[in-house]
């Protein structure tokens, strides 16, 4: 579901350094990517590329298994039989994108149970957007439409970059995620016109979720330490900014044509330009969010600290099986 907020480039690092790395591998591994050629797994590439895709990757994956939890919360309490089986259909899916994409960070060398661990301990990040509570079922039709859209708008972008395990896991979850966004719009659309209690509670969920949805493709790109060499390697195909114009540009006119408004007194599209103008994110509160800090972000650990607890002695179970059908190769 989740390419963006949670896949920042950067955390108020310096960039990585590419010493001792021989230039002219460098400068192949640079004239492949100019060609548009992918890069797989077994290829030659430069460390700095290598940290910086296990980063990126691996947070993507952790964001579609947390950004499960908000939505999954919601299965037994969605209103009438079809919607909890859409639901619990979309959470499934999610959880196996983060399947996908757990394996494609693999293929650069990070074990899946480092990577786990590294998400439990706080080393790892994920997406800002699911460190906040799910409090009704409008909440829903606004993580389904517009979290999932702006997810779709960097998913799609980055598809077309130079991993190769990446871009096919992504070109998968891409075609998925469009059944998301028209699930989520329905019921955006179902209450947006439906009855004076229908479209206050719409309307309230989109006033609270609108900020960490202005924060989800990351900070704007003169804070940005990391865009300008992930896209000369095109492990980002589109920098923070021109994302976040992509969607207000595609999905402020939707909100808008339902009679919804937003919470942003200075969200206006300057007709010379064709940009769009907004208030002040507030990014004080998105680095608080994504150090730990957010309203849910002990909420969230814990449950995946208590999931992986409780599924210790699956994973013992099989690992002994596979010892006892294994083979010997001698």
């Amino acid at each position: 579901m989740y390419g963006g907020g949670y896949i920042h480039d950067s955390e108020g690092k310096k960039a990585p350094e590419q010493l001792q790395e021989d230039p002219a591998l460098l400068a192949a591994f640079q004239a492949r990517i100019d060609r548009g050629e992918k890069i797989e797994p077994r290829d030659w590439m430069p460390q700095a590329y290598r940290k910086q895709l296990i980063r990126m990757i691996e947070q993507h994956a952790h964001s579609e298994i947390i950004g499960a939890l908000p939505e999954g919360t919601w299965i037994t309490r969605a209103p009438g039989f079809r919607r909890k089986l859409a639901l619990m259909a979309k959470v499934q899916d999610e959880v196996g994108h983060a399947q996908l994409l757990y394996s494609a960070a693999e293929t650069l060398g990070k074990s899946r149970e480092d990577m786990i661990n590294d998400l439990l301990n706080g080393k790892s990040k994920y997406s800002n957007v699911f460190n906040y509570p799910a409090k009704t079922w409008a909440d829903i039709a606004v993580i389904g439409f517009l979290i999932d859209a702006a997810a779709i708008v960097n998913q799609v972008a980055n598809s077309k970059g130079s991993y190769g395990p990446y871009c096919r896991a992504l070109e998968r979850i891409c075609y998925e995620e469009s059944f998301h966004l028209k699930q989520g719009h329905s019921i955006f659309v179902y209450l947006a016109t439906g009855t004076a209690v229908q479209r206050s509670m719409v309307q309230d969920a989109l006033n609270r979720w609108w900020k960490p949805i202005m924060h989800f493709f990351g900070p704007s790109d003169v804070m940005s330490q990391h865009t300008e060499q992930l896209m000369r390697w095109k492990v980002k195909m589109a920098s923070n900014d021109d994302m976040r114009q992509q969607f207000l540009n595609m999905y402020v006119p939707k909100i808008w044509e339902v009679g919804l408004t937003l919470p942003d007194t200075a969200l206006s599209k300057d007709p010379e330009t064709g940009k769009w103008n907004f208030g002040d994110p507030d990014w004080d509160e998105f680095y608080e969010v994504i150090k730990g800090n957010g309203p849910c972000n002990s909420e969230r650990i814990a449950v995946r600290k208590a999931s992986e607890q409780n599924g210790r002695w699956v994973r013992a179970a099989l690992h002994k099986a596979d010892e006892r059908y294994t083979i010997p190769l001698a």
